[in-house]
């Protein structure tokens, strides 16, 4: 992009070129320098840039009107670029930013956010002065609920603003709460803060995948970014050669978040990983939450439902960890809670509060384990019972016995397949026999990214792409091959949301038979292949065939078979 040239004698490109040579040669900005020569007072310098660069032009008052879009634009991000997207009453999207000299800026902007904006001038005083305001009328809001808040539950509460600390607070300070407030306006799951020999770079993960999303130069500012998240969650900052675990809490817009803290040691310092729980918001999802609304495929609903609806047994849910397995289970069970059946639910933690449910939080350091919890549950008189995790040999053990006894179990494990789950088992001594008594069915699920519905588009994948998926060039037209190009929307990544994918085995007879006689998992698998069963890649080339999401995404969630 090139500068237009200027339309008014105030504003001529001669005036221009002789801004830059006084920046060049006495530094500072051509903007700044560009006003001097043109000798005008701040309202008419932004008048005639309006005009010169054809922008419209939005004074205090007017910027005053608009609400901040930092699900768009990040605070820190606006902040470090002094400019800010924000919307009017009519919903229209702005981006407003101070010098039309820096061409740079306004591409950077359309990459972005996307071309659905409209460019607008405003002073740079007026930006930041126009941020600042917003962040003390937020953060008066949130300091009332926040003393009533820690006041009821005991707890130290962090306020989390847009910029939760005054003017005076130190750049560690400050980089630490806008990294808060843009990763829980983002909707990012993680927050990962890494050292390298040149400082550190911070990551969020949203929808399952890392991104980068600032760095930061310096060993000094890497230490102290380190000790202020080891302040907030209560750790020990002397300590920097051993693996450290704690916690702390949040306050944002009158929400209590949770974070959970670890710090890890490393070659050129520790690094820091923090667990964003937001029960509000995933309550919130969940509120009215039906098994359809997670994406499954109609023959994997349908089984789904009807493990739900079995009187006894056993139905496993398996995956790695953020694969959505908890939310499945909440699902079936908020489907099923009819308020005629006793439910009982050990978890470790409970990150959602369903009614007319008795949830148990798991307390290790209490002695509260999860096969202590579920020996206690089966003597309150029980109808269904969901296990957060079976972790070890004792509680696989109960829960077996519990199906077997006429209850319906729910429960999760860490296993790649369904298959590897049977080998999981049978690892933990659990009698194959009891197991395939009491298992009605596995469900095996990952989350894949899907495309996004504002920049999505029809593209032709190469050869080489199709040869590593596996798939034949005479196959590829029936696939219906699209992929977001990156706008606003989706934060440049052409995705936005994501969509569960199952591998679902009912057990039959032939199957029960081939586990409870230890039988090779060739052989199961073959028995489940004639039962139907269809595997995680399958389900989720389905996708793209229907165009919902690509093959590189595919790719990085399942594997070739």
């Amino acid at each position: 992009m090139t500068v237009p040239a200027a339309r008014l004698p105030r504003i001529r490109p001669a005036l221009l070129q002789q801004a830059h040579e006084l920046a060049a040669k006495e530094g500072g900005s051509a903007l700044a320098a560009l006003q001097r020569v043109a000798g005008l007072d701040d309202a008419d310098f932004l008048d005639e840039l309006g005009r010169a660069f054809a922008f419209e032009t939005l004074t205090m008052d007017r910027l005053r009107d608009l609400q901040p879009a930092f699900d768009r634009l990040p605070f820190n991000l606006a902040l470090e670029r002094e400019c800010a997207a924000c919307r009017d009453a009519d919903g229209r999207l702005w981006f407003v930013f101070a010098d039309p000299l820096k061409p740079a800026l306004l591409e950077w902007a359309e990459m972005r956010l996307g071309d659905a904006f409209s460019p607008a001038l405003a002073r740079r005083d007026d930006i930041l002065a126009w941020l600042h305001r917003l962040e003390g009328d937020l953060r008066a809001m949130d300091g009332v609920v926040g003393e009533a808040t820690a006041a009821a539950s005991g707890e130290k509460v962090e306020e989390i603003s847009l910029r939760a600390i005054g003017e005076d607070a130190s750049p560690v300070v400050k980089l630490v709460h806008s990294t808060l407030y843009d990763a829980l306006a983002a909707g990012a799951s993680d927050i990962h803060i890494e050292n390298d020999a040149q400082g550190i770079a911070i990551k969020y993960r949203i929808d399952g995948v890392l991104n980068l999303i600032a760095q930061s130069s310096g060993r000094e500012m890497a230490e102290q970014v380190i000790s202020r998240i080891k302040v907030m969650a209560e750790l020990d900052i002397a300590e920097r050669r051993v693996p450290q675990d704690g916690r702390f809490k949040v306050l944002m817009r009158g929400r209590e978040i949770d974070l959970r803290v670890s710090i890890m040691p490393g070659v050129f310092g520790e690094d820091a990983v923090l667990r964003i729980l937001d029960r509000q918001q995933l309550a919130d999802e969940l509120r009215g939450i039906s098994l359809e609304g997670l994406g499954f495929a109609g023959d994997d609903l349908a089984q789904i439902r009807k493990l739900a609806r079995e009187p006894y047994g056993m139905f496993l849910v398996t995956g790695p960890t953020g694969s959505g397995k908890t939310t499945t289970l909440y699902a079936a069970i908020s489907e099923i809670n009819t308020g005629q059946d006793k439910i009982i639910t050990i978890e470790d933690p409970v990150e959602y509060q369903m009614p007319g449910i008795l949830q148990i939080p798991v307390n290790e350091k209490k002695g509260l384990t999860f096969a202590r919890g579920l020996r206690s549950i089966l003597r309150h008189d029980p109808d269904k019972i969901m296990v957060g995790e079976i972790r070890d040999a004792e509680t696989a053990q109960i829960a077996v016995q519990s199906a077997l006894t006429g209850h319906l179990v729910f429960t999760t494990v860490h296993a790649n397949n369904v298959y590897d789950v049977i080998g999981r088992f049978m690892h933990m001594g659990v009698d194959p026999y009891s197991f395939v008594s009491a298992l009605n069915g596995i469900l095996a699920q990952r989350l894949v990214r899907v495309n996004c519905p504002h920049c999505a588009e029809a593209y032709a994948p190469g050869p080489q792409l199709l040869a590593d998926s596996g798939i034949a060039p005479a196959s590829a037209a029936r696939y219906d091959f699209r992929a977001g190009r990156g706008c606003g929307h989706c934060r440049g990544s052409g995705y936005k949301g994501r969509r569960a994918i199952a591998e679902m085995m009912l057990l039959n007879d032939e199957i029960r038979e081939r586990i409870s006689t230890r039988a090779p998992i060739r052989q199961v698998k073959d028995a489940a292949a004639r039962a139907g069963v269809r595997s995680l890649r399958e389900s989720a080339l389905d996708l793209v065939r229907q165009g919902i999401t690509t093959l590189e995404e595919v790719n990085r969630v399942t594997f070739v078979a």
